[in-house]
């Protein structure tokens, strides 16, 4: 077969790219390591559940036109992105809000939250913070950092807080109301029947290969007695691993997911999303899954998270955009430059943590660059 592009990857970013090229008539054969497609979306049926399978993924967005887009594929509901905080037997709410300073300091009115706050930052403030946790005590004082701030981000990213850049946290949202959502885009929801379908949808009838990696597909096909041809390659893993990590290895932190069904339980914690913000406590949250579509099933399924070093072999999930890494970065995207028949793509292949609407921008004008407008 004569195809227009080989697609690295079936996450959001090659799936919407795919769907793309396909309907400007640019035929796409898509391949993927994983035995799923999906990326980091992926969800499955577990117990009538929709389980996340590589973390919790709440789509939000402000931009009217990535929303329409999206409802092209699922009908969303109405979910509000809640988080909730377990430190020690004290409990709050996420963001930081009135109803976090209500139940940390007993108090009522906005005023009172923010003069114990600014009376705390007085106490810590340092004008050039140093590292992550003077930046910290900076922003919002000792309280709301030892319990909320602290322990998290340790576990997140495997190292204290002193030893941690100040640039991670450049703000930390304070809100003076009482108001939980998370996020403060126009739109937000969970599409009904999971992600899953979504990708489905946006691929549609293009050939797919599943579990098979990049180099291991090249030396098939390379084998073949009649090779599949190829015009352009959209390349959405990892740029250090293209190259064959020649200029050395980006880092990433990776995560291990522990999942648990909970036959006759029908509600374990209340919530889709429960932090632990001690650092004792080994794993950064749990997830109840059905309270993403508002489950009523008569059982359950929870997944911890633990964060962890990775190394290779693992699944890169977030990178470490420090400045070794920032630099390191660089000199790779001058080598993929000079790849003439190769674009990079998606979080690990320009190496940046991506919302999801962002992902779908990033591929939108990926497309309208590399197809033109219909």
């Amino acid at each position: 077969m004569k195809y227009h592009w080989l697609i690295v990857g079936t996450g959001l970013f090659g799936s919407v790219f795919a769907h793309e090229m396909n309907r400007r008539g640019r035929a796409c054969l898509l391949i993927d390591q994983r035995k799923n497609i999906g990326g980091n979306i992926y969800t499955c049926e577990e117990k009538g559940i929709q389980v996340h399978k590589y973390g919790a993924h709440i789509f939000h967005t402000s931009n009217r036109h990535i929303w329409e887009y999206m409802n092209q594929f699922a009908e969303f509901n109405n979910y509000i992105n809640s988080p909730v905080a377990i430190w020690r037997d004290e409990l709050y709410n996420l963001p930081f809000n009135m109803n976090t300073f209500s139940k940390m300091w007993g108090i009522r009115t906005p005023r009172e939250a923010m003069d114990i706050i600014e009376e705390q930052r007085r106490d810590c403030f340092v004008e050039e913070p140093q590292n992550l946790e003077e930046q910290a005590l900076s922003l919002v004082g000792r309280d709301v950092y030892e319990k909320l701030v602290k322990g998290y981000t340790e576990k997140q990213w495997g190292r204290d807080c002193r030893e941690l850049p100040a640039f991670i946290i450049k703000r930390l949202p304070v809100r003076f109301t009482y108001d939980n959502n998370y996020f403060t885009d126009r739109y937000q929801g969970i599409p009904v029947g999971g992600y899953t379908r979504i990708v489905e949808k946006l691929i549609g009838d293009m050939p797919v290969r599943l579990g098979i990696s990049y180099r291991d597909f090249l030396a098939e096909n390379a084998a073949k007695e009649q090779p599949d041809t190829f015009e352009r390659v959209l390349y959405t893993g990892m740029i250090d691993e293209y190259f064959d990590y020649r200029l050395g290895e980006l880092q990433y932190r990776t995560l291990r997911f522990e999942e648990e069904i909970l036959e006759g339980c029908a509600n374990y914690q209340g919530n889709a999303v429960v932090n632990y913000t001690e650092r004792e406590v080994p794993y950064t949250r749990i997830i109840e899954h059905k309270h993403f579509e508002f489950g009523a099933q008569p059982d359950t399924v929870i997944t911890r998270e633990y964060p962890a070093a990775w190394k290779r072999g693992d699944e890169p999930y977030y990178p470490v955009n420090d400045e070794r890494n920032t630099r390191l970065f660089a000199r790779y995207q001058e080598l993929a430059k000079e790849e003439k028949n190769v674009v990079f793509g998606g979080r690990l292949g320009q190496y940046r943590y991506y919302d999801m609407d962002k992902v779908i921008e990033a591929a939108l004008a990926l497309a309208e660059k590399e197809g033109g407008q219909m």
